[in-house]
């Protein structure tokens, strides 16, 4: 990528958010060697969940997309507090996705295109990414999504 990422997200009018704090017993994000490690981030908006249930059920599968992309931005924010700002951040390397959803849903990879996509958007060919797509029976708090994203940065 030639723009940095702090310019690239001022080109598509994103402000990161405020790491998001823990929730039980770990931290948001730990460094070991050239890669950060997030742990699971919620789609949490300033504190609080924008939506509980299951994909599938009380949650459309379209809202939960954009549940991931918020996951995904708290992602950013927590690896780029531990290595001192986005803009150390240089690859994307790996994605899991969890969303919690009905028995008959099977469209978790679609979910968790929210966070892949907005992520491309932001690291261009730096932000292609393994990825995994699971669904579960329930998250935390009972949040529809949950993302884990392994970044490489220097």
């Amino acid at each position: 990528m030639s723009a940095s990422i702090s310019a690239r997200l001022a080109e598509l009018g994103i402000e990161l958010p405020s790491v998001v704090p823990p929730v039980a017993a770990y931290i948001p994000a730990t460094v070991h060697g050239d890669l950060v490690y997030t742990s699971g981030q919620l789609p949490m908006i300033a504190g609080a969940l924008p939506a509980t249930g299951k994909v599938g059920g009380a949650v459309d599968a379209s809202d939960a997309s954009s549940y991931a992309r918020q996951s995904a931005l708290n992602a950013i924010a927590a690896a780029a507090a531990v290595v001192g700002g986005v803009d150390r951040l240089t690859r994307v390397v790996k994605v899991t996705g969890f969303v919690a959803s009905t028995p008959d849903f099977t469209g978790q990879p679609g979910v968790i295109n929210g966070a892949s996509e907005i992520l491309g958007e932001i690291f261009g060919e730096a932000g292609r990414h393994a990825r995994s797509a699971v669904g579960v029976p329930v998250l935390p708090l009972d949040s529809p999504v949950e993302v884990e994203v392994v970044f490489a940065w220097e």
